[in-house]
Order: C-alpha cells, then sequence, then structure tokens
C-alpha cells in the first residue's frame, strides 16, 4: 500500500495528490459517470484536475484516492468537504470513476471508512451530502451506512433533456452503522 491513511478490508484511502489529475480527469468525462455528478456536462481537462488538487483547503477539505488493496488500483475519489469545526458537519462527496468497478462494495467501504474518520478522528456530529434521485446505486449505498433521507428538492437539475429530484441526505455520529465485513 502507497502511503495509506484509512485502511479496509477492499480498499484503503490515502491523499489525493496532483499526479493523480492525470487519472481522474478522464473519469469525469466518462458519460456514464458525469451523468451522477453535480459537475456533469463540464469539459474536463487534465490542468483542470489539477487546479483543482492545489486548490483544496486542508482546513475545509479532506480529499482521498480510493485504492483497491488488492492491484493498487486507483478507482475513485471521495472527500468531506466545507468541514465545519464549530458546528462539527462536513460534507461528503464520492465519485468512483471506473465503471467496471461499480457495485462491487468499493463505494460502500470508502463512505463508511470516510464517515468513521469524520466522526472519530474530527469529532464531528454530523456529515451530509446530495444526491440526484437518479443514481439508485449511490442511494442504496448511502443507506446502508445508516444515512437517512432528510429532504428532496423536486426537480433541482436538469440531467441528460430531464429535470431530476436532489436527495438530501444526513448521518448523525450516532446513526452510523458501517456495513459487516
Amino acid at each position: 500500500m502507497r502511503n495509506p491513511y484509512l485502511v479496509g478490508t477492499k480498499v484503503y484511502l490515502r491523499p489525493l495528490e496532483e499526479e493523480d489529475a492525470a487519472v481522474c480527469h478522464a473519469w469525469l468525462n466518462d458519460r456514464e459517470v458525469w451523468r451522477t455528478l453535480a459537475m456533469r456536462g463540464q469539459p474536463n481537462t487534465e490542468a483542470r484536475s489539477r487546479a483543482y488538487i492545489r486548490g483544496l483547503d486542508p482546513n475545509r477539505d479532506q480529499v482521498f484516492a480510493i485504492v483497491l488493496r488488492e492491484g493498487e488500483q486507483y478507482v475513485g475519489n471521495c472527500g468531506l468537504h466545507a468541514i465545519d469545526p464549530i458546528d462539527r458537519h462536513a460534507t461528503l462527496g464520492i465519485v468512483i470513476g471506473r465503471t467496471g468497478f461499480w457495485g462491487r462494495g468499493f463505494g460502500t467501504e470508502a463512505v463508511a471508512l470516510l464517515c468513521r474518520h469524520a466522526f472519530e478522528t474530527l469529532n464531528l456530529h454530523k456529515v451530509c451530502l446530495s444526491s440526484y434521485a437518479t443514481n439508485e446505486r449511490g442511494l442504496r449505498t448511502y443507506a446502508r451506512v445508516g444515512f437517512q433521507v432528510e429532504g428532496r428538492r423536486r426537480e433541482q437539475v436538469f440531467v441528460e433533456g430531464r429535470w431530476v429530484d436532489e436527495v438530501l441526505l444526513g448521518l448523525l455520529a450516532g446513526d452510523f452503522r458501517p456495513p459487516p465485513g
């Protein structure tokens, strides 16, 4: 494992590095990937990804590369954004950029590792996120870890020619339940 920070049974999380831009920028141009993300429809370049990584504020953002323990493949990114140490909450984001690895539990484990870090290391009280209602795989992942639906913004985003609801989710520290194994 190269520079592991949070380690699970299937994946480990390491700090995102500027060199990762060479891989992750291509994910963001993959239609299957970007249609689930807020940054959809914006062409991405390696330079743009590098600028994003360089611009992260370590006091407000902790972003990690998701790497498979077996084979050391870099398959995604996840992070806590807008970390608020006073009100003790943050916003979670995740992307499994290699679509061939969707549905294998890597995202669920990464979300669980990140939430454990949020609650046990950063002493946060709550982790929030939003997801498109069409992202059923993501919504199942969040529910497995204990996220609760807190609201819905009807027809909030325009995705591929139609209006889609945005689902607002939250996880309190006391409701966190890491999935088994």
